[in-house]
């Protein structure tokens, strides 16, 4: 028998993809996180779709995740 997921990995398993997330996760330095869409989770692996990049964040190192409201509308840049 298997033990139980933590909470964050037990969310991110479960969350259909799709869902807008924050991930927050060790880093060499300290910890960071990724705020995005959840696009893929598979072989102890979450992959967040940030503004930037795809971020692949091994569940292991997963210390918090929640779902979050969708983004707020971009605003148009200022005119001079």
């Amino acid at each position: 028998m298997s033990s139980p997921l933590p909470p964050p990995q037990q969310f991110l398993s479960a969350a259909p993809l799709g869902t807008r997330v924050v991930v927050r996760y060790r880093i060499e330095d300290g910890l960071t996180d990724a705020l995005g869409e959840l696009v893929g989770l598979g072989d102890g692996v979450c992959t967040v779709r940030t503004r930037r990049s795809d971020v692949a964040i091994p569940l292991s190192l997963v210390v918090a995740a929640k779902e979050v409201p969708p983004a707020p509308p971009r605003r148009n840049p200022r005119q001079p």
